[in-house]
């Protein structure tokens, strides 16, 4: 009742054609969608009288009812808000959950031991801990290496326009037609790229592949001096083709340093 009242509601009907949204409809934003939100609470509760409820509001209705009320404290209700993710062992780096580390300072001498891991769905920033043998609660854990409120911002706008682009080749790859038929025989599709366009998309496509394909040691890196002691199993991993530093005599400590000539002294390392 109070969502098909709001400007944006999805399921309206509307006779004949569904018409798209008028463009001049102003949607409300989160903190004005809660205010009306607890106005309709506050309307339904004390002036709404459903039939039920014979003439009566449900705030009337909820005060005659004899049965006697208990009142349950905050952080036990807190409890039934939470789900059960099985055991885990507490390491000297914490408590490993989906990948990821929670630390508190309760922790501290408790490694070794088993825990049950219980925390709210979708509120991943925190957990509770409890005693996996006798169930006693333990305490809080908070995740380790959070990131920053910028680098956040930026992961959501990355992601944002990531599913842009996927929503656009989406809706481009259904896009396809094909032609008339008079009998039975093969599909023929429909739609025509010119060869620029072809080899457009076939180079984003191949640069997304590269870019994950890529290699950190593809290139082997430069031979050590033929004065030094290098393993065998190094040696084999090192290209001899390229340059290695120019060493200057043994400072004190007995390791040689690499020396940098200029491009003005006629050469360069």
């Amino acid at each position: 009742m109070f969502l098909a009242a709001l400007p944006g509601y999805a399921r309206q009907p509307r006779s004949g054609k569904r018409a798209s949204r008028p463009k001049d409809e102003v949607l409300l934003g989160f903190e004005d969608f809660t205010a009306r939100l607890l106005e309709w609470t506050l309307w339904w509760n004390t002036e709404h009288r459903p039939a039920p409820l014979r003439g009566r509001a449900p705030l009337e209705a909820w005060q005659d009812d004899p049965t006697p009320l208990r009142d349950v404290p905050a952080a036990d209700l807190w409890t039934f808000t939470l789900e059960d993710a099985g055991t885990r062992t507490l390491t000297t780096r914490g408590i490993r959950f989906k990948r990821r580390d929670y630390v508190g300072p309760w922790m501290t001498g408790q490694a070794g031991i088993q825990v049950r891991i219980r925390f709210m769905p979708h509120h991943d920033h925190g957990i509770e801990v409890y005693h996996a043998a006798t169930g006693r609660y333990l305490g809080p854990a908070d995740l380790a290496d959070q990131a920053t409120d910028e680098q956040i911002s930026a992961v959501r706008r990355s992601r944002a326009a990531r599913s842009r682009r996927l929503k656009k080749d989406l809706e481009a790859s259904q896009r396809e037609r094909y032609a008339t038929a008079t009998q039975p025989e093969a599909p023929r599709r429909l739609g025509a790229l010119t060869t620029a366009q072809a080899e457009a998309e076939l180079a984003q496509a191949a640069g997304t592949d590269l870019a994950e394909l890529a290699l950190p040691d593809l290139i082997p890196p430069a031979a050590p001096p033929a004065d030094w002691r290098t393993p065998p199993s190094l040696a084999t991993r090192t290209m001899p083709g390229r340059p290695s530093p120019v060493l200057s005599e043994p400072v004190s400590d007995g390791v040689p340093e690499p020396t940098t000539q200029t491009a003005e002294d006629g050469d360069a390392s």
